[in-house]
């Protein structure tokens, strides 16, 4: 699709992410967040940028509606697969998943509940035509969650640094914020089962070099990792069409 940015994990690496997706955040604190802002119980759901569908039925579970979009074509057949695997027909009637990009969303205007975007695409300036899209498809008092590393803090967030020395934080932190967008900074953590997986991990999130580096240095199955969580509420008034 045009304007498409391949992903180089789980593009190139979907068995590893899936591994990765379930290590990441045992304990709950990004779901606990999220919640603490917006609960999603009896709402529609817009998950960018879904991937192979992982997070789909969790929303599910409480959401009346989750709808997951995704520009590459292997995940949108992998997030298929995967809802029609689930023994809930009731659940499974709850998701639909659409191939799309978040600069066009395949959703009508000002039908979404709450939006959900996690490592995708929502990396700081540039991406104004999606933010633009999120408002668009924004109910009245709708919220929006974006969910990014914080290169500023934890062990993960210095090997992030590391690895992209021209990555500027706190211009991201600022651009955020003249979006009108509420920074909320989070520690959650990696916890794999074993070191074989918390090696492939890393393989995939960094290159070869920077990877040796960090694996050399760093024994265990498990990292802390600081993250930012970004929310925005649509206005209560009435929102326009394009």
């Amino acid at each position: 699709m045009s304007g498409v940015i391949p992903s180089p994990n789980i593009w190139r690496h979907p068995g590893v992410y899936e591994m990765e997706n379930r290590s990441v955040d045992p304990d709950g604190v990004l779901e606990t967040s999220m919640r603490s802002i917006r609960s999603w119980d009896g709402a529609t759901v817009l998950d960018i940028g879904c991937g192979s569908g992982f997070h789909l039925p969790r929303f599910a579970a409480a959401a009346a509606c989750v709808i997951g979009v995704e520009p590459h074509p292997p995940l949108v057949q992998l997030a298929r697969r995967r809802v029609a695997a689930l023994d809930d027909e009731a659940l499974r009637a709850r998701i639909d998943v659409r191939a799309g990009t978040a600069q066009t969303l395949p959703v009508p205007s000002g039908t979404i509940d709450v939006v959900h975007a996690r490592w995708a695409y929502f990396f700081g300036p540039g991406c104004e035509p999606g933010l633009a899209e999120v408002r668009r498809v924004l109910r009245r008092g709708g919220t929006a969650f974006v969910i990014d590393n914080d290169a500023t803090r934890s062990t993960f967030g210095r090997w992030f640094q590391n690895w992209l020395p021209d990555y500027d934080p706190a211009a991201v932190e600022a651009f955020w914020a003249r979006q009108g967008w509420t920074r909320h900074a989070l520690d959650i953590r990696w916890d794999m089962p074993t070191r074989a997986d918390f090696e492939a991990v890393v393989r995939i999130e960094f290159s070869a070099e920077h990877a040796d580096r960090i694996l050399a240095s760093h024994p265990g199955t498990s990292v802390d990792y600081a993250v930012n969580l970004f929310s925005y509420q649509a206005p209560e008034g009435l929102w326009r069409r394009r």
